[in-house]
């Protein structure tokens, strides 16, 4: 019971001391952590725009018979758009495309460039193409990774489509020579859906760069080519390749809030309180080993005091001879023995213990105790020649100082 007491208090304390100063000097603070989420922004943030420019090739019909290179063609595009999540995004703009393809013959392409080269025995053509696109975009690195606002690379998947008008380059005949008479509407739009993949290269907190690379699939112009030979219909869809190289400028608020979370101050250091409470352990566990000792050793022999061969014995108070109503009462009682046999003689024996007072006051206080006793039995009737007075220096008790109380007496005995 005191060791389940003993640990009760030393843990109370303990716990008392670790309340008491998160109450006093270390408060639960709340922080921002990223890792447990993201909470959704206002509706006006994580806005941007970009601006890109590069090259675009494209593919089908006849255009497999001109060279690579020869086929590119500048394109760009401004986009302005915003990130729901970090994962989920749109953009809205407007691209602009020069496409060079090939025709079968002169007469056959609505749309050609007389001062073209010929290529292969096909004529160049070349298109101006404008119009507004839009795409969803999804952020695969924070949708693998989980969000990082300083994360330097970014891959970024869309999809989206869009629509063109289509201008072409007007020409007038000029002696043996074509001149270019401006941009005439061809009057042939043309619908798209496109997909690609954008990497983005995080400059500063406001600014990245991208590598927008897009693959797009059109529906091909009516003038494109609309015969090949034999005057049989041509695949009207066409496809075309573009990469940009693109600078976004991100608005406030650009990064996203995780949740808030708390964080509980550090526990106080209680080594001290344990260390006292294995040293308390440790004093438990000897003492309850001494305790084990003590009860398996045999209980002593009891002392058991020889009987009292005194006819009577009457005790005092230290420095006291006097005699108390029922010290007479004794007497009177040992007094009726004594008349009752008048040939018994008896001793009278003063005691004072000798471990209070000094030589003469004890044997003062022997003298006057003895005879006080023989003047009652003598007051009681008792002849003078049955007794004796006398007195003793030594103790009355064996037991030494512990029973110094009993040496301060007054015995009767029998004479043998």
């Amino acid at each position: 019971m005191k060791k389940l007491a003993f640990l009760s208090a030393v843990a109370a304390l303990c716990l008392g001391q670790s309340v008491m100063a998160q109450e006093t000097a270390q408060e639960v603070t709340y922080v921002e952590d990223a890792s447990q989420g993201i909470m959704l922004n206002r509706m006006k943030d994580n806005w941007f725009i970009t601006a890109e420019g590069g090259i675009n090739k494209t593919f089908g019909g006849f255009n497999n018979h001109r060279n690579f290179w020869n086929g590119c063609a500048p394109a760009f595009s401004l986009w302005g758009g915003k990130w729901f999540t970090p994962v989920i995004g749109v953009r809205f703009g407007v691209n602009f495309l020069m496409t060079k393809s090939l025709g079968l013959n002169a007469d056959q392409v609505e749309y050609y460039d007389p001062t073209g080269t010929m290529h292969n025995g096909y004529y160049s053509t070349q298109f101006n193409q404008i119009g507004p696109v839009a795409d969803v975009m999804f952020n695969m690195t924070n949708w693998i990774g989980g969000y990082k606002p300083d994360r330097f690379w970014n891959v970024i998947a869309y999809a989206g489509g869009g629509g063109y008008w289509t201008l072409y380059h007007k020409f007038k005949e000029n002696g043996n020579k074509w001149d270019k008479d401006g941009w005439a509407n061809a009057h042939d739009n043309v619908l798209t859906i496109h997909g690609g993949i954008i990497n983005t290269f995080r400059l500063s907190k406001q600014v990245d760069l991208s590598l927008d690379v897009r693959y797009s699939f059109f529906d091909a112009h009516d003038g494109y080519y609309k015969y090949n030979a034999g005057s049989r219909p041509v695949n009207r869809t066409t496809g075309d390749l573009q990469a940009y190289l693109g600078v976004t400028y991100k608005f406030k608020k650009r990064d996203w809030n995780g949740p808030m979370v708390p964080v509980c101050p550090p526990a106080e250091d209680c080594s001290q309180y344990v260390a006292a409470l294995d040293d308390a352990n440790a004093k438990i566990a000897e003492l309850e080993t001494q305790l084990r000792a003590c009860l398996d050793r045999p209980a002593p022999a009891p002392v058991v005091a020889e009987a009292d061969e005194h006819l009577a014995t009457i005790y005092y108070p230290i420095n006291v001879s006097k005699l108390t109503a029922q010290d007479k009462a004794v007497l009177s009682a040992v007094a009726e023995v004594m008349r009752s046999n008048l040939r018994q003689r008896y001793v009278v024996t003063g005691w004072a213990d000798n471990y209070t007072g000094n030589d003469a006051i004890n044997t003062r206080l022997r003298h006057a105790r003895a005879n006080g006793v023989k003047a009652a039995l003598l007051g009681y009737g008792v002849d003078a020649s049955q007794l004796d007075v006398t007195i003793n220096a030594g103790n009355l008790c064996d037991l030494g100082e512990k029973c110094v109380s009993l040496d301060r007496a007054v015995t009767i005995d029998e004479v043998k």
